[in-house]
This record gives C-alpha cells, structure tokens and sequence, in this order.
C-alpha cells in the first residue's frame, strides 16, 4: 500500500507558474510510475505527465508539453509537478498517482493507477 499526498495547489494568474509537490509513503518502490492527472469542472480526469522512479524518464500529454516539467526526488519520496505560461484552460484539480511496473511501457488511462493523492486546486485567472 502506498499513500500519496498532494500539495502546493493555488491560485495564479495567467501566464504564471505553480509547483506541486506529491509525497509518498507506505510500501514504495523503485519499481513505480509516478503519474499527475488533472479533472476539470464536467470533464474526465485527463492524464498530464508521469516519471519512473527508477530511471526518471517521463511521458508528457501534448497538451502540456513544454510548459510543464515532472521530476522527482527519491531521497524525499516526492515528485513535483513544475507549471509555467499557466491558462485559464489548466485550472482543474490536480491528482498523483502511482502503478507498479515492470516494463518499458507508460500508463496514460486513469484506472491504470491503483495509486491516488487527494487531489489539490489549481486555479488559474486572468
């Protein structure tokens, strides 16, 4: 079992930029996927980047690419979501997320992770 918690959520401005921050505890491993997810107001929890513990490749949606970066700290168990040019269109709430793996293969679905966070509040104005 492992438990994540999520922080650093707020509320920025257009074109600003926001960290979250996700902990981990309980059973990790080097073995995790580490994913963000966001779920805006109406619309589907969509995938957004995830990171191998082991390794620290990354896999990103095209929607965020480029103005998003995940990266992760082993010694602190934590991954970070860093945000840049933030829209209106990212404001939703922000989930982590984490699967054991044992391949190559990256996991964008939702019910890929048995892993989730609280989710924290991203809320971006102009």
């Amino acid at each position: 079992q492992v438990q994540l918690v999520e922080s650093g959520g707020g509320l920025v401005q257009t074109g600003g930029s926001l960290r979250l921050s996700c902990t981990a505890s309980g059973r990790t491993s080097s073995r995790y996927v580490m994913g963000w997810f966001r779920q805006a107001p109406g619309k589907e929890r969509e995938f957004i980047a995830a990171i191998r513990w082991s390794g620290g490749t990354t896999d990103y949606a095209d929607s965020v690419k480029g103005r998003f970066t995940i990266s992760r700290d082993n010694a602190k168990n934590t991954v970070y979501l860093q945000m840049s040019s933030l829209k209106s269109e990212d404001t939703a709430v922000y989930y982590c997320a984490a699967r054991l793996t044992s391949t190559n293969h990256w996991y964008r679905g939702e019910y890929d992770y048995a892993y989730w966070g609280q989710g924290t509040q991203v809320t971006v104005s102009s």
